[in-house]
């Protein structure tokens, strides 16, 4: 988080238990999810710039991984 510096817009947390809500049923399988964060970049590169190094990645057991996505507006608002 220190890394990222002014780009951390929004530290997040880590997620508890979760629940999933499907369009064709009352639940689904939840992905596996363990926390978020949300840093600001010009692009994914520099985004993915901000975790290179992370505590997480350095383990190399293929056990961590951070996925990165970009956030859009919320369709009709």
């Amino acid at each position: 988080m220190g890394r990222a510096g002014d780009a951390l817009a929004d530290r997040g947390n880590p997620f508890g238990p979760g629940s999933s809500l499907v369009d064709d049923g009352p639940s689904g399988t939840v992905v596996l999810l363990t926390g978020y964060s949300i840093v600001e970049a010009d692009d994914m590169a520099g985004a993915l710039a901000h975790v290179d190094g992370h505590p997480f990645l350095v383990k190399d057991t293929g056990n961590y991984a951070i996925d990165d996505y970009e956030l859009l507006p919320v369709p009709g608002a």
